[in-house]
């Protein structure tokens, strides 16, 4: 079945032309796209997509607000779990608006200058419950994201094994899960098993979250 994708952006320029690219795809479906925030919770609400690609600044509701109303329903209702996965594409990489949109759930932030693959490969990403951000912020994103306390934020329900805070090690530098894998010579089945278990451990809603308490805990740099 289709990737179904709802496009939010006020400049209908920006909408045309991820239209475009994403419709390249047999795999992805867009199945409406809209001007401003409110135009995309109702977007949401009728279509149900797999993926909401969402500017930040739009008119009546802006990005961040547009991702804080969707995961509050996520958390309320069960039903709407995953679904849909927010990838904020947007000219604006500031970190506060990096830190509010990863923190309220989406699952992916790419810059409007990233290249068309990597917009599709976000669509993709996002649809499985993975992410991708734009490599020009990851490290640094999830490095400053680390309270200057050190302090872990979340403690995990059980140690995680060697192997697992390897895999998080690497999730922590921005790879991926196949670079993950041909770095620690494993499957990347056996890469998904980790960050699954890690996951669960950490209470965590995606892989961002488990790649910034890295970064919190000291994991990423070589902590415990």
């Amino acid at each position: 079945m289709a990737i179904t994708v709802v496009i939010a952006d006020d400049q209908e320029m920006v909408r045309t032309g991820f239209r475009m690219i994403l419709e390249s795809q047999s795999d992805i479906e867009v199945v409406a796209d809209v001007v401003d925030g409110e135009a995309a919770l109702a977007a949401v609400e009728e279509h149900r997509p797999d993926v909401l690609l969402l500017d930040i600044r739009m008119p009546k509701l802006d990005g961040l607000e547009v991702t804080r109303r969707l995961s509050a329903l996520t958390a309320a209702d069960p039903a709407r779990a995953g679904r849909p996965r927010i990838v904020i594409v947007t000219t604006f990489d500031l970190d506060e608006y990096v830190h509010t949109a990863l923190r309220n759930g989406a699952s992916g932030f790419l810059l409007k200058d990233a290249s068309p693959a990597m917009l599709v490969e976000a669509v993709h990403a996002a649809a499985v419950g993975d992410s991708l951000i734009s490599p020009a912020i990851t490290v640094r994103l999830l490095r400053d994201m680390a309270p200057a306390s050190g302090s872990a934020g979340r403690t995990p329900s059980e140690p995680l094994t060697d192997r697992e805070a390897d895999v998080v090690r690497c999730l922590a530098r921005g790879a991926t899960n196949a670079e993950i894998a041909a770095e620690l010579f494993v499957s990347l089945s056996t890469v998904k098993t980790h960050l699954a278990n890690v996951q669960t451990k950490l209470d965590a809603r995606n892989r961002v979250e488990i790649a910034a308490w890295a970064w919190e805990s000291g994991l990423a740099t070589g902590g415990t």
